[in-house]
């Protein structure tokens, strides 16, 4: 009866959707990380209320030569340390890299992706012709959208507004990736990363190819 357990724990875990979901609208920007039924804010962080501020002696004055010096940029000193490999070793990577992007894109699943856009202006003439061009420019952008992503659920919208001063926009995307795929990727990728550098290992040895 354990083993059952067990099994439906890694199964519901596997199936966990991982993600973020994005919005824009008049308060501005936010970014949550979805976790299951769980979402948590991360941009932007909520302000923590700040402790009274204790009266604090003013440092005292730098002198001039003082000053430039704490001005001037401060040199990393890795910087000149920087030494770069072998490209015939890096381009393997960045093929196993590209590989692992084009496989991800289509594991990703976007399952909400929202637009709203209200145009504003008080010429009809203009407004038309904006209105015209927004449409063409959402019906270029969602087919390419759709060829390199798996999109759920969409709702894009344009509308006009005589009364309106600003054009506005709502948007809003959510996007996750179950842990189970996103394991899968790991193993696969990091095998294929580690059978490469091995290959690298041996031929730096002078072993054959």
């Amino acid at each position: 009866m354990a083993w059952l357990i067990v099994l439906a724990v890694i199964v519901l875990l596997a199936i966990l959707p991982l993600g973020a979901s994005a919005i824009y609208d008049r308060e501005g920007a936010e970014v949550r990380i979805i976790a299951g039924l769980i979402r948590f804010q991360i941009f932007p962080k909520k302000k923590k209320a700040s402790p009274k501020k204790e009266k604090t002696q003013k440092p005292e004055k730098k002198n001039a030569k003082e000053k430039i010096k704490s001005q001037s940029p401060v040199m990393d000193e890795n910087t000149e340390n920087k030494q770069g490999g072998s490209i015939r070793d890096f381009l393997p990577l960045v093929r196993v890299g590209l590989d692992m992007l084009n496989d991800l894109r289509r594991k990703l699943r976007v399952n909400r992706l929202e637009v709203d856009l209200v145009m504003a202006g008080d010429d009809p003439c203009d407004l038309a012709v904006n209105y015209g061009r927004a449409w063409a420019a959402i019906g270029n952008l969602m087919p390419q959208l759709e060829r390199f992503l798996v999109i759920k659920k969409r709702d894009v919208q344009v509308n006009c507004d005589f009364t309106k001063n600003e054009t506005t926009v709502y948007a809003r995307l959510d996007i996750t990736i179950t842990l189970g795929r996103l394991i899968s990727l790991a193993v696969r990728y990091g095998y294929r990363v580690l059978r490469e550098y091995l290959k690298i290992k041996k031929l730096r040895k002078g072993g054959a190819t």
